[in-house]
């Protein structure tokens, strides 16, 4: 059995439609909606400044004082302690002038890039728009980073501010500061009674001493906003360039693939030091006029269900990470929980596997909704939609005004492949406004993305005869095994099957006979114990989903996988960790067991 038949076959197990939850949703009807859609159409959504200008933060939330939404809560903040702040658009409204006028106070200018490395605090939300504000651009990093990963983004991005805490200036920035030369302004959140290092402000008191009289500025649709790094398998990391049209595909988006509406309760789990915690975690519910939950706190069961359910969070948005964390822990978790008001969930950040799927259905009495895209496309491109059924383990379809396909692009030519169920490369026609507009200073690596008009995204998928979409793996995770493909992630959804494995990542080691075989490594369910009688039970298991030449002929137990912070695991990582090769850029690693 080769790869593609191996996909047919898993395509048709997981084939089983579920039931969407009763609701209005915004995209009522998918093809027609695709048809009459324009960006154009989709920019008179939004209300823009005078002379063509557009900006961010004057979408998400100056317009809406205009609207009469001045009192209406837009960021509910809960605290690590459980203390509870609310945010009305008027009061963000006023403490990101103030922060925009203090950074124009400082001598910075428009187009001058702002970094954050601070954790989920309303000093970070408000900083990220009031540089959008100010015209400058805004890049959030990930407050689990270590000095170097640091060093490396703060030089890339010529940051000329950043704003952090004192322990994270400590522990992150104290030991590089003298190598940042253009890092001419730190600011500290919570600078305490000590007298700060020279170079070093505290915040409060300079924002106390700061008027919130600010316009904000007019800036053109094309100019940079924001920048988001993304690792690669080798070198260092590529500033991602997105500008200010890219709030156009965040605000329909939001309506389309997460079915935001202004009276929902929103809630995205990511962190905004991935780029869904910027596109989908401050700028879409905002441009929409939600109210948004924002969680200090790390992942708990138990405390996730408490804002579930306290906050009555109607609209949810979280990692397969998380999902399967939430399926392990077991459905018994949320008896006796009142969860009525929650009418939509949503996930994204690598496949999400069928068994998530059907088990969320039984969990919570809807599915999850998987959406796909990344950091270089700036906002959701294929989604499963409120309005749809869904399949089990499929991306879904393309979002209107996005032209998808699969593609041969062998010889430096991109070929459309027209069959149903061809594995290539999933690539996207350009146009869309989200769209990266380059990796900042690396216009080499930027021009290896497109072919003519397309946009090649890496990624191997298929598309069926319905028109949704398959993840199959990314082109360098694809496994050749005598002459057969094997997707890593057709495998892994298999493993997860069993009631015994939580997670699975697959790779492709070297065989002198076959080219690569397929291994295996799992975290197991509470309850299950690692035994020898418990490997060749899930071998067999596999094989009777898969076939031989697909399934695993290694599997190996391990206490964590390594992943990044968005939730994806790293495969090339364990990979180069059997294999005793270059581990690269491991700068977005979150867990590790080594």
């Amino acid at each position: 059995m080769n790869a593609q038949e191996g996909a047919v076959g898993a395509m048709e197990r997981i084939a089983k439609k579920i039931a969407p939850h009763s609701l209005s949703p915004n995209l009522k009807d998918y093809d027609k909606e695709s048809r009459a859609f324009s960006w154009e159409g989709a920019r008179g959504q939004l209300d823009g400044l005078p002379d063509g200008s557009l900006n961010i933060a004057y979408e998400a939330v100056d317009r809406h004082l205009l609207k009469g939404r001045a009192d209406k809560v837009a960021i509910r903040w809960l605290s690590k302690s459980g203390s509870r702040k609310d945010i009305t658009y008027g009061q963000l409204a006023e403490d990101t002038d103030r922060f925009a006028r203090l950074l124009t106070n400082l001598g910075l200018n428009p187009g001058d890039r702002v970094f954050s490395m601070l954790g989920r605090v309303p000093e970070l939300y408000i900083a990220a728009l009031g540089t959008l504000k100010a015209g400058m651009v805004f890049s959030p990093l990930f407050s689990a980073f270590g000095p170097e990963p640091v060093k490396t983004r703060l030089i890339i991005g010529e940051a000329a501010c950043l704003i952090t805490s004192a322990p994270l200036y400590r522990r992150k920035i104290a030991s590089i500061r003298n190598e940042l030369p253009k890092l001419e302004h730190v600011l500290i959140i919570d600078p305490g009674e000590d007298e700060l290092p020279e170079g070093l402000h505290g915040l409060p008191a300079l924002l106390s001493q700061t008027e919130a009289d600010f316009q904000t500025v007019a800036t053109d649709p094309e100019d940079m906003a924001l920048l988001h790094f993304t690792s690669g398998t080798t070198g260092t990391p590529k500033g991602a360039v997105h500008v200010h049209a890219a709030v156009i595909a965040h605000h329909v988006t939001g309506q389309y693939a997460l079915d935001l509406h202004e009276d929902d309760i929103y809630w995205c789990t990511a962190d905004p030091g991935w780029v869904t915690g910027m596109s989908y975690g401050i700028i879409a519910p905002l441009t929409n006029a939600t109210t948004m939950i924002v969680n200090e706190a790390e992942f708990d069961v138990d405390q996730w269900y408490d804002v579930l359910e306290k906050e009555r969070v109607s609209v949810w948005y979280t990692a397969p990470t998380a999902i399967r964390m939430l399926m392990k822990a077991g459905k018994e978790r949320l008896e006796g929980r009142d969860l009525s008001h929650l009418r939509f969930m949503s996930s994204v950040g690598e496949p999400l596997n069928p068994e998530a799927v059907v088990w969320s259905d039984e969990a919570f009495g809807m599915p999850f909704h998987d959406n796909w895209w990344q950091t270089e496309t700036g906002g959701i491109m294929i989604a499963n939609y409120a309005s749809m059924d869904v399949k089990p383990g499929s991306m879904g379809k393309p979002l209107p005004g996005i032209e998808a396909a699969i593609v041969d692009n062998r010889n430096g030519n991109v070929t459309v492949l027209e069959e149903p169920n061809e594995i290539g490369e999933l690539a996207l026609r350009t146009g869309w406004p989200s769209i990266m507009r380059a990796y900042l200073n690396n216009p080499e690596k930027f021009e290896k993305c497109f072919v003519g008009e397309w946009y090649l995204t890496g990624d191997l998928a298929v598309q069926d005869e319905d028109g949704y979409f398959w993840f199959v793996g990314r082109a360098d995770d694809v496994i050749k095994s005598a002459g057969h493909l094997i997707g890593p992630f057709e495998v892994e959804s298999s493993l997860i099957e069993h009631p015994g494995v939580a997670e699975a990542g697959v790779i492709g080691i070297p065989d002198e006979r076959m080219g690569e075989v397929v291994k295996a490594y799992v975290t197991l369910n509470s309850g299950f114990q690692w035994s020898e009688e418990l490997r060749k039970e899930l071998i067999g298991f596999a094989r009777k989903r898969l076939g031989p030449a697909v399934a695993p002929r290694e599997i190996e137990v391990r206490n964590t996988l390594p992943k990044t912070r968005s939730g994806k695991i790293m495969r090339r990582l364990l990979k180069a960790r059997e294999l005793g090769l270059p581990e690269g850029d491991i700068s977005t690693l979150e867990s590790d067991e080594s």
